[in-house]
């Protein structure tokens, strides 16, 4: 899962180069100009002005959806050669679609799109380049003064390996080199990682080393992708042989950028009690299509709510519209919950800390009052984290003792527990509300849960009494008890 900022943090900033604004604005014109297009004469001036328009438009479009303002020019690499392409096409796309929408491209030259494109993403790239190369040429050292360069044969050709040799080129492009790179899988032998070839087996290190030390270069580390415990016994006493031979020094990349200290925690495994031998109901296998099909109908339904909910949460609280928590789910996988923003930022600019007063509106309290600010878990349940009615997802502090039983199914953007009180009930009485439609779900029940859920959100929540809470009144009764 990607790491995300926090929502106050994650704001869609719109920058723009002033070479990129320029150059998109001029090379409309000049694709039609090299295309001899004859919308270019005095009579025809408004059909060119349209067409380098709208290309300008969604070039500036382009270029904010990519955010290829956003890399560091003198950082120039191939994935922003990439970034850029795909900004072209699309702005080229979109220029199509709109023209042959309005005048079916009368005027303009079908090639003219095509070279435009060339023209644009030639200029932007080359421009970046050109930047990269001087910025280089200002860091390469005078004569006299380099450092010597030390050489480095890598264990292992692994994703670690690989992002070391890139922050060796990045942090001393010249002082520390990687020659070769060593691997134990037969099919790895001749491949490349990072631009360094694998050039054989671990146990070819000795001759290696020799066949350097002929050619005028002498190993001064050896580095491993890996912690002391991957290496296999044999091949590690010939590595240590080799470097007590030749005086080399022996590193591994954990240790060199401090992840040693850091391990994955032991996975916990749930308590079990009699409910975790209770298994959900049949229904739950066919469930998860019930709700594919209905959320797909209300998010089409409700996409015009959707859109003037975003507008208003932009205005009040400002970008990005949406929150994101981290939740537990089904089988105790961990998901991010999204909700529309309802509070303002908890820091301001200064890295100060709001007021509680000043983080509230009265915009994002009628949001949540009305339940408006749960409409992106649609999304959820579309990809299959939540679904529409079961247990609320909890926060990982927030599990009762024993989560067995709720974590065998998806949580729900509303459920029994919601409809029977909601924040008026405590914790236990929720988790044995929560129980109780785990062991008794069924469609007729979800339509139930449904109609009540429209009948909170219009009269307000309400302590419920019906006979189908039998069970989760015994509950309840022994959760006050104790």
């Amino acid at each position: 899962m990607r790491a995300l900022s926090p929502a106050s943090r994650g704001s869609f900033a719109i920058r723009f180069s002033a070479f990129d604004v320029c150059w998109a604005f001029l090379t409309p014109w000049l694709a039609l100009w090299i295309r001899g297009a004859q919308v270019l004469s005095a009579d025809d001036w408004p059909a060119a002005a349209f067409y380098c328009g709208i290309s300008f438009i969604a070039a500036l479009i382009a270029f904010l959806i990519f955010r290829i303002r956003d890399g560091m020019t003198h950082l120039f690499s191939v994935h922003d050669a990439i970034e850029v392409a795909k900004a072209v096409l699309l702005s080229e796309f979109a220029t199509c679609l709109v023209l042959f929408s309005v005048t079916r491209l009368d005027g303009v030259p079908r090639s003219t799109p095509l070279i435009h494109a060339l023209i644009l993403s030639a200029g932007l790239i080359i421009a970046r380049a050109f930047v990269r190369m001087v910025n280089a040429e200002q860091r390469t050292p005078e004569p006299g003064t380099e450092m010597p360069t030390e050489h480095i044969i890598a264990i292992g050709s692994n994703r670690l390996s690989s992002l070391y040799i890139d922050f060796l080129h990045a942090y001393a492009p010249g002082r520390h080199r990687v020659v070769a790179v060593l691997d134990d899988r037969p099919d790895m032998i001749d491949r490349s990682i990072a631009g360094v070839r694998v050039l054989g087996p671990t146990v070819h290190l000795l001759a290696v080393v020799g066949e350097f030390k002929e050619h005028g270069i002498a190993i001064d580390r050896i580095i491993v992708g890996g912690e002391p415990d991957t290496l296999d016994p044999e091949a590690a006493a010939g590595i240590g042989r080799v470097c007590d031979e030749y005086k080399i020094k022996l590193d591994f990349v954990p240790q060199l950028v401090g992840l040693s200290s850091v391990r994955a925690p032991a996975p916990t495994k749930a308590p079990q009690s009699s409910a975790a031998t209770v298994q959900p109901p049949p229904y739950f296998r066919i469930k998860r299509y019930i709700d594919l099909v209905l959320v797909s109908l209300l998010i089409i339904a409700l996409l015009p709510v959707y859109i003037t909910v975003a507008i208003i949460v932009l205005l009040d609280v400002g970008s990005p519209v949406f929150f994101w928590q981290r939740r537990i789910g089904m089988n105790g996988q961990i998901f991010q919950m999204h909700k529309f923003r309802t509070l303002k930022p908890s820091f301001d600019w200064r890295g100060q800390p709001a007021q509680a007063t000043e983080r509230v509106s009265w915009i994002g309290a009628l949001l949540r009052k009305s339940r408006l600010d749960e409409l992106p878990q649609f999304l959820n349940v579309m990809v299959g984290d939540m679904s529409l009615i079961g247990p609320r997802p909890l926060l990982p502090q927030d599990q009762p003792p024993d989560p067995s039983l709720r974590l065998t199914v998806r949580p729900g953007i509303t459920g029994w527990a919601q409809v029977s009180g909601g924040s008026l009930l405590s914790p236990q009485e929720k988790g044995a509300l929560d129980e109780w439609y785990i062991r008794h779900a069924s469609l007729a029940l979800d339509f139930k849960i449904f109609v009540k859920t429209i009948v909170v959100l219009l009269s307000g929540e309400r302590r419920a009494s019906d006979p189908d809470e039998d069970y989760a009144q015994r509950n309840r009764g022994a959760a006050q008890g104790s």
